[in-house]
């Protein structure tokens, strides 16, 4: 299954993410099949950067967005 999630990166207690679509089998920070965005939690607000068209195609592919991911998606103005 096709799985949208996020990958970790940063330095240590630093962790900023992409949003990526990746099979659910593969690492974490492994392969991945397409990257869609951006995740920062550091600044002030937490700055997210989403891709809309590539996250509905997705979607619409029946990839399955992870819980994190479905909030951000949320909060992006990105519908299910």
């Amino acid at each position: 299954m096709v799985k949208i999630r996020l990958k970790r990166l940063g330095q240590k207690k630093r962790p900023f993410y992409r949003v990526i679509v990746a099979d659910e089998r593969s690492p974490r920070d492994g392969r991945f099949i397409d990257e869609i965005g951006t995740y920062d939690p550091n600044k002030e607000p937490s700055e997210i950067k989403i891709d809309a068209e590539a996250a509905a195609k997705w979607l619409a592919n029946g990839a399955q967005p992870t819980e994190t991911v479905a909030k951000l998606f949320k909060s992006a103005g990105i519908t299910k």
